[in-house]
């Protein structure tokens, strides 16, 4: 008998059927949550730099943890609140102070700029699973060392279809 079921947890990863990862998302937030809550008491006895540790022990490592999957999901907005809200506990800001300056002066990245370089590093990590243009074409042009992408054909899933595990 097969059973049919709307997520699958795998290596703390929580996939749903529709991709959407909300289910993930809402998974980790407690964790992120916990990381905030771990920061915001240490503040009072630590550093600026032994802050910083803590924040890439406790919340940087579960942010990071796959982010190449979800980091293009619209529910991972919530994750960047909280990394702001991590981020003007460890500066000591305003809830309403802009985050821009802190993300500089402490040289941790926002989540939308680690998601960019998380997929940039497994791209350079796993370069023999791409196709380069001039393994395609035989014309010489100014962007025959470029990638190839690949090309998805699966329109349902990108109109959000939801998927179906046997």
């Amino acid at each position: 008998m097969i059973i049919q079921t709307n997520f699958l947890k795998f290596l703390r990863i929580t996939v749903d059927n529709s991709l959407f990862w909300k289910q993930h998302i809402d998974t980790i937030i407690p964790r992120l949550n916990k990381a905030c809550y771990i920061i915001r008491r240490c503040k009072l006895y630590l550093s600026h730099a032994a802050l910083k540790m803590v924040y890439y022990a406790f919340f940087h490592s579960v942010m990071s943890y796959d982010l190449i999957f979800w980091g293009n999901s619209t529910n991972s907005k919530c994750v960047f609140k909280l990394q702001k809200k991590t981020i003007r506990i460890i500066m000591g800001a305003k809830n309403n102070d802009s985050c821009r300056e802190f993300f500089y002066s402490t040289k941790i990245l926002p989540l939308s700029a680690q998601y960019i370089y998380s997929l940039l590093k497994f791209v350079v990590n796993n370069r023999n699973l791409f196709l380069g243009n001039e393994d395609l074409y035989s014309i010489q042009t100014r962007n025959s060392y470029s990638l190839h992408p690949p090309l998805c054909h699966l329109i349902k899933y990108q109109k959000g279809g939801t998927l179906r595990w046997n």
